[in-house]
């Protein structure tokens, strides 16, 4: 007879929420032990806080019935959060709104709420406060030394994000053979010629696509990369033997949306520079593979690839 699973041994899920851009101090949700001190704790009954909602576009047509779906976008998340706040008199109440109106106010930036499984499992999510705070005195939502509010929040970017950044490494070092032997995949040794044209393989552990961040450290003449899908960007080798990336620069090529930008560590843009119809493409989840050109210099070069993945629900 089969034997049935055993549940696992789980503690409680922490959970915080940090305002002022994610720069104030971080106030635990779930931290409360008992009433000889004051805190912020959250109730039962939360909200928007697994799958994101999605806009669906269709188009119709007058002579037939229904219509024909054309794409589907993941849109902003909104939040609810039921929160009791209690003092263990009226004066550390009134500290505790205080202190929670002015870190979540949407003009000192935007709030990072934090949850940490028993595995320490970390997941964020980047939001806005929207409304919920204004106030209530009604006998079953305000007390002396303790009020309820349900604070609302929204996620432009539906998405939570993992704390650990994926990261690989290759490097090109003159005078080495094209691949090290005894060496593991990351970091990548590679000669002086550099990668051309190299079907490179990337894990991405999150549940959507992660928009990957290069670091390309020259001397390297020109590089290219492309994603799965035919996307590329690059820049082609100057014709007069120059360098792109030049000895002792790096440029940082960040493809995250709102970023978008091309600039070395002396701040030079080099968007100017791309090939004709760049894109800046994401990596997808999963195990994908991406193609790499990359023609070094004169010297040592490297090349990084790091991204944050990113996932559907904490």
């Amino acid at each position: 007879m089969p034997i049935p699973p055993q549940p696992m041994s789980w503690g409680h899920t922490y959970v915080s929420i940090t305002g002022s851009g994610g720069e104030g101090e971080e106030i635990p949700l779930t931290s409360f032990t008992d009433r000889r001190w004051p805190g912020v704790f959250l109730q039962a009954g939360a909200t928007g806080l697994d799958t994101p909602p999605y806009e669906l576009h269709a188009d119709s047509s007058p002579n037939l019935d229904g219509s024909q779906f054309r794409s589907a976008r993941a849109a902003a998340r909104d939040i609810m959060l039921p929160v009791y706040l209690y003092g263990i008199d009226r004066r550390t109440l009134k500290e505790l709104k205080r202190k929670l109106v002015t870190a979540l106010s949407p003009t000192r930036g935007h709030c990072v709420l934090r949850f940490v499984e028993a595995d320490s499992q970390v997941r964020t999510l980047y939001c806005y406060y929207k409304a919920g705070m204004e106030g209530n005195e009604s006998a079953d939502n305000a007390g002396f030394r303790w009020i309820k509010y349900g604070i609302q929040l929204t996620a432009f970017d539906p998405y939570f994000y993992a704390d650990d950044l994926q990261v690989a490494q290759w490097q090109f070092n003159q005078g080495e053979g094209l691949l090290k032997q005894g060496k593991g995949l990351f970091p990548l040794r590679l000669g002086r010629g550099g990668l051309a044209d190299q079907k490179i393989p990337v894990i991405n552990p999150g549940e959507v696509e992660a928009w990957p961040v290069w670091e390309i450290k020259g001397p390297v003449r020109g590089f290219k990369f492309t994603s799965p899908t035919g996307q590329a960007f690059g820049i082609t080798a100057p014709a007069d033997g120059s360098d792109a990336v030049a000895a002792g620069r790096t440029l940082t090529v960040d493809t995250r949306p709102g970023h978008k930008t091309l600039a070395d560590d002396q701040g030079k843009n080099y968007w100017p520079l791309l090939d004709p119809a760049p894109s800046l493409w994401a990596v997808e989840e999963g195990k994908s593979t991406v193609g790499v050109s990359v023609t070094a210099g004169t010297g040592p070069a490297s090349l990084k690839l790091t991204l944050r993945p990113r996932y559907k629900s904490y």
